[in-house]
């Protein structure tokens, strides 16, 4: 196909690519080397390792020397590696529209050998006997692993995976039963409990002053309010 076609023309494309990235990594290889040696002689210069004196003594000296020489062979390298990849970056260019050329230029024999269209096209020009029976035959090899599945007895995954759905049934439906059970015996024992306080002759009579209680006291405001209104 034309994935294919591409992966077979683009080993110059990739080697390519691969040497832009080893000269851009020696570049940064090399700045990693640098700033290591600026650390170590400023941690010496201000006495926070090395040897742990303040100043700029000869071992500070000695440390920004090797910074010194780095910092050159890196401006070396980077003037000489950032000419090849560019070098490099525009050969990319022109490689990978040599790739799309010739995929291009491929893409008419590929969807003549390639594609269900292809195969179909093929089938049309057999005889129909032969036509029907390489159809029959990819049919077969399609189905076959359904069939076999079917025709096939229960193996040791087959019988693991039914008993764990038989037991996750069965916990489902009791969970379900307890829930209908505990509904149905709260609402007996509330039905139970509201029936024994209201044949409870002391609640009665407790409703019944409070009831006697209140009547009293509308009473009273009921006249208080007519003797204000009357004045």
């Amino acid at each position: 196909n034309k994935k294919e076609v591409a992966n077979y023309f683009k080993s110059d494309l990739d080697k390519n690519n691969l040497e832009t990235e080893n000269l851009k990594a020696e570049i940064s290889k090399k700045e990693k080397e640098v700033n290591t040696y600026y650390e170590t002689y400023i941690a010496e210069a201000e006495g926070t390792a090395g040897t742990k004196k303040l100043g700029k003594g000869p071992v500070f000296k000695e440390k920004i020397a090797k910074h010194d020489l780095a910092q050159k062979e890196l401006d070396s390298l980077s003037k000489t590696n950032l000419a090849k990849i560019a070098e490099k970056e525009a050969k990319t260019k022109i490689l990978q529209s040599d790739l799309d050329k010739k995929v291009t230029e491929n893409q008419p024999i590929i969807d003549g050998f390639d594609g269900l269209m292809a195969r179909i096209n093929a089938l049309n020009k057999l005889p129909a006997l032969p036509s029907l029976f390489i159809m029959l035959l990819f049919l077969a090899i399609e189905t076959s692993p359904i069939i076999a599945k079917l025709l096939s007895p229960k193996g040791e995954y087959d019988l693991k995976l039914e008993d764990t759905e038989t037991a996750l049934k069965s916990v489902l439906e009791q969970d379900r039963y307890q829930r209908k059970l505990l509904v149905q015996t709260s609402a007996a024992m509330h039905d139970k409990i509201y029936q024994d306080i209201a044949n409870d002759k002391k609640m009665l009579d407790l409703q019944r002053a409070n009831a006697f209680e209140l009547l009293e006291m509308q009473s009273i405001n009921f006249v208080l309010k007519q003797k204000t209104t009357m004045q």
